[in-house]
Order: structure tokens, then sequence, then C-alpha cells
């Protein structure tokens, strides 16, 4: 797997976005040491301390942006290997949709973006933060990194691992299906089975978390019976 690095970037998502655009194909992962413009999902800002890490993997796919979609539950899984390969696996836990947590507190961020490739198909950023050195003391989500739990690891080589780990399950999908990466997500998932607030865009669903529906999405268990799948949203436990 190519990885190409830089010291500064404005952001990896962006410079992906322009490398699909111009008709590169990739696969490519590429690494920033730093970034001025990062961001994360809803559009909120990624600080971007050096010492941590910024890459963004770059794919062309058959397949639309739904399925395509599936791949950040792999990205998840992804950091969730690296992290376990360096402390405490039993510490690394899954928070839908693609939150990796260390003791209950967030290590990373994962945001992907796609669109038309001009060679057809559609092109896919896989964008990934982890707090490696660094973490924020103020998120609204209570932040860790791994050097709080002992791992001294550089970004070259979290993404080195990243991308053999990342590689991995895409195949895995690309030959099997969503199947097995939701068995593998719910084998770390956080949460499960107990109740949670899920924030969506003009309202809030109380429930339990039941399971992960076979398209990735939440499946809520409400107090009166119903059902209610989340295919997008914050979810937010009494823990986190």
């Amino acid at each position: 797997m190519r990885i190409e690095v830089f010291d500064a970037l404005d952001s990896t998502n962006e410079e992906a976005k322009r490398r699909a655009l111009s008709g590169e194909a990739g696969p490519v992962w590429i690494l920033a040491r730093t970034q001025s413009a990062g961001r994360g999902r809803r559009g909120r800002s990624w600080t971007s301390k050096t010492g941590n890490l910024f890459a963004t993997g770059l794919f062309r796919l058959d397949a639309g942006p739904a399925r395509a979609a599936q791949l950040s539950f792999a990205a998840a899984l992804s950091v969730a290997d690296v992290a376990a390969g360096v402390i405490d696996p039993d510490l690394v836990r899954l928070k839908w949709p693609n939150d990796v947590l260390v003791a209950g507190r967030k290590v990373c961020g994962i945001l992907l973006e796609s669109g038309s490739h001009p060679a057809g198909g559609l092109w896919l950023a896989v964008g990934i933060g982890i707090n490696l050195a660094h973490h924020p003391e103020d998120a609204e989500r209570p932040a860790t990194d791994l050097s709080v739990h002992g791992a001294a690891l550089s970004p070259e080589a979290a993404c080195e691992h990243l991308a053999r780990r990342f590689d991995h399950w895409r195949s895995l999908w690309a030959r099997d299906g969503f199947g097995p990466i939701r068995e593998a997500w719910l084998a770390r998932a956080w949460g499960l089975g107990e109740r949670c607030v899920a924030r969506l865009d003009g309202e809030s669903v109380e429930g339990v978390f039941a399971d992960l529906n076979e398209d990735g999405a939440l499946r809520l268990d409400l107090k009166d019976g119903g059902r209610r799948l989340i295919s997008a949203g914050d979810v937010f436990f009494s823990t986190t």
C-alpha cells in the first residue's frame, strides 16, 4: 500500500478530493504531520497537533454512496486494531457510528467523503485522525490519546498499520459484503443493550441500543415497544 507523507497540508481529505477530481484512483494513503484546516463529522473542526495521526485513504469503488458508507465501520475496526496492537485490547471499544473509544474516551475521528470519479464509479476518501500523543481537554465528549495508556507510536508507524488493517477489512467487505464487518464491529460495540439518546436533525430519540442493522443503521428499541432505525446522528450514553 502506497503512503505519501507531507509535512503540512490544509486537510488530507481535501488533498484526496483534489486528486480524485483530477483523475487519480488510488489506492493511496495521504499522511500529513500537521493540518491547517482539518475537519471532522458535521463540519466540526479537528485539532491538528503535531504527533497525532492525520491521514486519508483514497480509493475508487464500483459501488453507490450508501454501500460505500459501510466502510466507515471498516475504518473504525482498523483504528481499533491499531490501538489494540499497542495498548490493552480490552480497553478498546467501538461506538456508533464510527467512534473508537479507549477506556470510554474518544481517541479518533473518522470522516468519509465521496463523489463521482472522472473515470467512472465512485471516489472515496477515508479520513482518519488518531490521538497518538495529544488530546483535546475541552471536547464535547471526553477524549484521550494512546500515550496516556503507555503507547509510543509515531504517525508514520500508525499509518502503516492502519493501511494494512483497512486493506484487510476492505477486501473482506468487497468479497463477503457487510456481514463480517458488522459481526466484528458488534464484538467491540460500546453500549449494546444500554439506554441512549440519539440526537438527530430536529429531534432527539431515546431508547435501548438493541442491534446494528444489516445496512449499518443503529436499531433503537423504544419505551413504547416500537423500533427506530437511526442512519445518521450522534448517540449519547450516560457514560460518554
